[in-house]
């Protein structure tokens, strides 16, 4: 099947006339209409009809234009590909943790940006959980998240960036009023502050209490983790935290760790992809980093 013919298939549905199409693909009228009649040929279908003065697109027709929309951009990828490849240019769409991206992916972009210029990278902070799904369901190229959301079992395909831990932080102030975060079955008269329900460390935290019969006063939920960070430096609550997210706060004493009973107080970030996603050389670059970050991470 000649690619030219579904190219001039397309050309028409876009522009809505064989005389249109001609024009724009600089054509006579006559081969648009042997081309056309050269793919129903090979298809064995009728692709357009005449209704009035019209040709307008069959059934038949309007299912094929997936398919050779389908088959144009895997072309135009293969012939891109040399370029992107020598380049290292074109999008990449990355979705990022909220904690990840403040405190330890900079590093990590500012390094891709060095290799790739050229490069347009679309970031978004996201939830863990609407990163693996978006991953599944082919919105985003790459996530950087933590891989304890799980629900994706073999279709991502993952590489560690670390394993960290997590901490409940406090002003010394707050630590001083209330010390003891152990004991069961007691309330504790201090606002949690934390963000969205979602949020993977917070679910650590609040599984931790219900099992210890532990009552905080009330739930500040908050986006920012700078403005969270500030109101619990402030003497406001508590929060719970990567430990990196509160490492500069930590060893000036503007914060303090408080010891709680949590079994496993640790959590892992990855770099994923779906396992059928085409690698794009962006993309490889982009791992190739994460992974070299990661000790580091």
């Amino acid at each position: 099947m000649d690619l030219k013919y579904l190219n001039t298939f397309r050309t028409i549905v876009e522009e809505g006339s064989f005389s249109k199409a001609a024009d724009r693909l600089n054509y006579t009228q006559s081969t648009i209409t042997f081309q056309i009649g050269q793919l129903e040929q090979e298809l064995n279908t009728r692709l357009f009809e005449k209704i009035g003065r019209r040709m307008v697109l069959t059934k038949a027709g309007e299912q094929l234009i997936p398919y050779v929309d389908n088959v144009l951009d895997s072309v135009n990828k293969m012939r891109n590909f040399e370029r992107d490849l020598a380049e290292c240019q074109g999008d990449l769409h990355i979705g990022v943790g909220e904690t990840l991206l403040c405190f330890r992916l900079p590093a990590i972009l500012k390094e891709f940006h060095d290799h790739a210029p050229k490069a347009r990278l679309f970031i978004r902070s996201m939830n863990c959980y609407d990163i693996r799904d978006e991953l599944l369901n082919g919105t985003l190229d790459l996530g950087v998240f933590y891989q304890d959301v799980g629900g994706f079992g073999t279709n991502l395909q993952t590489y560690s960036l670390g394993e960290f831990e997590t901490v409940l932080a406090a002003s010394p102030q707050t630590k001083q009023n209330h010390p003891d975060f152990i004991t069961p079955d007691q309330q504790i008269p201090l606002p949690f502050i934390i963000n969205e329900p979602n949020c993977i460390f917070r679910q650590m935290y609040e599984e931790y209490i219900r099992a210890n019969s532990i009552l905080m006063d009330h739930t500040i939920e908050l986006w920012s983790i700078p403005t969270i960070k500030n109101l619990v430096k402030s003497d406001v609550g508590i929060t719970y935290l990567p430990r990196f997210a509160v490492q500069e706060e930590l060893e000036s004493g503007d914060l303090v760790a408080i010891e709680t009973a949590i079994e496993y107080p640790y959590i892992t970030a990855v770099c994923a992809h779906h396992k059928n996603k085409w690698i794009s050389p962006l993309m490889q670059l982009f791992i190739e980093i994460c992974k070299k970050h990661s000790e580091s991470l």
